[in-house]
């Protein structure tokens, strides 16, 4: 997939953060990009952030804990641009708190968006994929191998996603469909609340996550980096 112009790259939880630093990097590649939001208007206020950049941006309302919700908005990405070649399963939350803290609905709503939900967005663009032998790349975590206090859920989400991205991997070559988790440290985003702040310097940015993307789509189609870490120079700022 060397050649990226007018690629079609589909991105949960593309509004802000993580997917919407994928997005500005592969605008500028010349992809033509559709975002996702539970939110429409967060979904089109990312658009319009984006229209400073040259190219296509689909803004569309999708709940990636439900399956009909992404099958609908994958239909439209098809009946917008014909075509679909990427997928970032990017959208998540986070939930920590001491298993003694942490309740039912934290337990779901963690698991039922950051594996189930990836489980959903591939389900349903996968028929596709097929056409174009297209590629999946997962949005993990460090926290996908590496366990930590107060983080029950969200470990087991990411251990999950790790898991399941790796298997995929292997199910689905003999498609010519690449599948990549990538598993970031700390990155400067509005998640689990924080809003990005000058203190945030020390940080990956958003777009260096959407760097490693595009390098990713541009490598020779022989080769398949199936799981990238990725973590800041200089832990904590020092």
């Amino acid at each position: 997939m060397a050649h990226l112009e007018g690629k079609v790259a589909y991105i949960t939880g593309g509004s802000k953060g993580i997917g919407l630093g994928i997005a500005k990097i592969l605008l500028k590649l010349g992809m033509r990009v559709a975002i996702t939001s539970r939110n429409l208007n967060s979904a089109q206020q990312a658009a319009k952030e984006l229209s400073s950049i040259p190219g296509r941006v689909l803004p569309l309302v999708s709940d990636v804990s439900s399956l009909a919700s992404e099958n609908e908005a994958i239909q439209k990405v098809i009946q917008e641009y014909g075509q679909l070649d990427v997928v970032i399963a990017n959208a998540g939350v986070g939930h920590f708190a001491s298993i003694e803290t942490l309740s039912e609905k934290e337990w779901k709503e963690t698991i039922d968006t950051n594996l189930t939900g990836v489980f959903h967005t591939v389900k349903a663009s996968l028929e596709e994929l097929k056409k174009t032998n297209g590629y999946i790349i997962t949005i993990a975590s460090l926290a996908g191998t590496n366990f930590f206090e107060n983080a029950s859920a969200y470990n087991a989400s990411k251990f999950g996603l790790v898991g399941f991205s790796q298997a995929i991997m292997l199910d689905l070559r003999k498609y010519g469909i690449k599948v990549t988790t990538i598993m970031p440290g700390s990155v400067a985003t509005y998640f689990n609340g924080h809003t990005p702040n000058e203190a945030d310097y020390w940080k990956i940015q958003p777009e260096d996550i959407g760097q490693i993307v595009a390098d990713l789509l541009r490598m020779n189609p022989r080769t398949l980096p199936s799981k990238v870490e990725v973590r800041p120079m200089k832990p904590g700022g020092k």
